[in-house]
């Protein structure tokens, strides 16, 4: 029996496969010593199984979306979790690291399908019904943020570190049920075009779309201020502040909490008329100047941990407000790829996102917030400056009203 795309069960549905990929990083961040240890190796040697993942998590949407547009949404969504399965159940029994490398790097390409869910949403909805979809898969994708970790911890002491990969066998072997029975085509399919992918051609599309393309860099300066965040926010509290793990886990997932309250705001704003507009420059704003004002306490040497995992908060909230109307203004302008806008937008975040991250290691100086502070600042700073001179001003050259329309 499908699901109706209108039903909460759908809602869930597709909160959870967007949640896939979150769940294959966080779940198995407990594991890695653990897993080092199984081979003779390292935590950090075993943490290259992270990078494997994420490598082919932001390469294979760039495949996924093209075809999705021409093939249909569900074969691909289906090939992808069959996928994850099979590697995950390799990754469990891998007997080398060498061995379970190669298999995370599979898992992340079958993990990486469901990156599509965006697409799904811009083909069954539109206008306020997308944004508050999407604000409900950024909830659902946080949730699972702030389980993850803890679930992973829980299973390592149940068993070992093979058992988090068996799990998550399981875990996409009943989302690939789900829907396989429950999930219908979204995607309108042109015929004639379904033997010719033109994948270079959708995505020059994209790439040239002044609307869909000033978002995309949006949202990636926005998604590169968090990763510089979550990079940074632990080297800072942990090795400077002296807190414990312990510690540090709870203002972390203070922080995923605070992306699901900015998210569910966005959704009742939508629901009161406040446009996304009003809602993406006070969204941009918040990051902007929490960013700065971090960066000015790092310079005179007054960092207060209290104030600033406060701080911290204020900018997850901000890109939980944020994020889904984003995500809705890249997507509107080209329905017809809208597989394509999806997977490229996700790419190019994840790459500002990981750029970030390695400038915020690289930089950091081991004695204050700095390197954090001040990538936080600049890629704050060009996500508000690239809505303000680029998005703002490309939508009003060329409207899209038509597009703001629930898809018939």
């Amino acid at each position: 029996m499908q699901i109706q795309p209108a039903s909460l069960a759908f809602t869930l549905l597709l909160g959870i496969l967007a949640a896939v990929p979150y769940s294959g990083i966080d779940i198995n961040v407990p594991a890695l010593a653990a897993t080092g240890a199984t081979f003779g190796k390292s935590a950090s040697d075993a943490s290259l199984t992270m990078s494997a993942f994420m490598v082919s998590l932001a390469a294979a949407p760039l495949l996924y979306g093209p075809v999705s547009d021409r093939l249909g949404r569900k074969p691909v969504v289906v090939f992808g979790i069959l996928l994850f399965v099979v590697a995950s159940l390799a990754c469990a029994a891998a007997q080398s690291l060498s061995v379970l490398l190669i298999c995370r790097f599979v898992q992340g390409a079958g993990a990486a399908s469901t990156a599509i869910t965006f697409a799904i949403i811009r083909d069954l909805f539109g206008g306020p019904a997308a944004r508050a979809k999407i604000a409900n898969v950024v909830i659902a994708i946080n949730v699972v943020t702030v389980i993850a970790p803890t679930a992973g911890a829980a299973l390592l002491t149940l068993g070992s570190w093979r058992l988090i990969y068996a799990v998550q066998a399981g875990i996409g072997a009943i989302l690939l049920l789900a829907v396989l029975v429950g999930f219908a085509e979204s995607a309108r399919l042109d015929p004639a075009g379904r033997l010719s992918p033109a994948v270079l051609a959708s995505y020059l599309r994209v790439l040239t779309h002044p609307v869909s393309f000033a978002y995309i860099l949006v949202g990636a300066a926005g998604g590169a201020t968090v990763f510089a965040y979550v990079t940074g926010s632990s080297l800072f509290f942990i090795d400077v502040a002296g807190l414990q793990p312990r510690q540090y886990g709870l203002i972390f997932s203070a922080c995923s909490a605070a992306v699901t309250g900015g998210a569910f705001l966005d959704g009742r704003l939508g629901h009161r008329g406040i446009s996304p507009a009003q809602v993406v420059t006070v969204g941009l704003a918040l990051p902007a100047v929490a960013a700065c004002t971090l960066l000015a306490m790092t310079l005179t040497g007054w960092t207060p941990p209290a104030l600033v995992a406060a701080l911290l908060i204020v900018v997850a909230f901000a890109f939980g407000m944020t994020m889904p109307n984003v995500m809705n203004a890249t997507m509107q302008p080209l329905p017809e790829i809208a597989g394509a806008v999806g997977a490229a937008a996700g790419s190019i975040q994840l790459t500002a996102g990981a750029t970030s991250s390695a400038l915020v290691a690289a930089l950091f100086d081991g004695r204050s917030a700095l390197s954090m502070s001040a990538v936080m600042a600049a890629c704050s700073l060009l996500a508000l400056t690239g809505y303000w001179l680029l998005a703002r001003p490309a939508e009003r050259r060329i409207p899209f009203a038509a597009n703001l329309e629930t898809p018939t």
